[in-house]
């Protein structure tokens, strides 16, 4: 058996949105259960994400939720997710479609080391760097 690792991202209610933006990017096959489908007995969070899954045609598995009620939301710079390859085409289409609302800290272009690379930080505030391998 194989296994993978896989980005965990987590949102402040609105996981939902979040998911159907990256669904946007990078397609594939979205799977969204709420809270009130496993019985969750507050209201308040009936109608949000208990867990998403996006599975991608490139084979990325990206998975997300809301925060339960009472657990502190504290969005940080210490992860960031991270495409890399040589299918330029599609990663520099990810990357236009990311930075759409974003925030770029390193724009997407030629870098000293030979590959096209950009930095940013989406509409959700979830950081993204983007590679694309040249001629190696």
């Amino acid at each position: 058996m194989t296994s993978r690792l896989n980005p965990y991202l987590t949102f402040d209610g609105n996981a939902r949105e979040a998911v159907e933006f990256y669904r946007s990017v990078f397609g594939g096959e979205l799977r969204v259960n709420t809270f009130g489908e496993f019985g969750a007995p507050d209201e308040s969070i009936k109608d949000k994400v208990m867990h998403a899954m996006l599975e991608t045609p490139q084979g990325y598995t990206l998975m997300a939720s809301d925060l339960p009620p009472g657990m502190p939301f504290t969005p940080g710079n210490t992860n960031t997710v991270s495409i890399s390859g040589d299918a330029g085409d599609n990663l520099r289409d990810f990357w236009d479609k990311l930075a759409d609302g974003g925030t770029v800290h390193v724009p997407f272009e030629k870098q000293m080391w030979g590959d096209e690379f950009g930095q940013l930080v989406d509409k959700f505030g979830v950081p993204w760097m983007i590679n694309v391998v040249v001629g190696h």
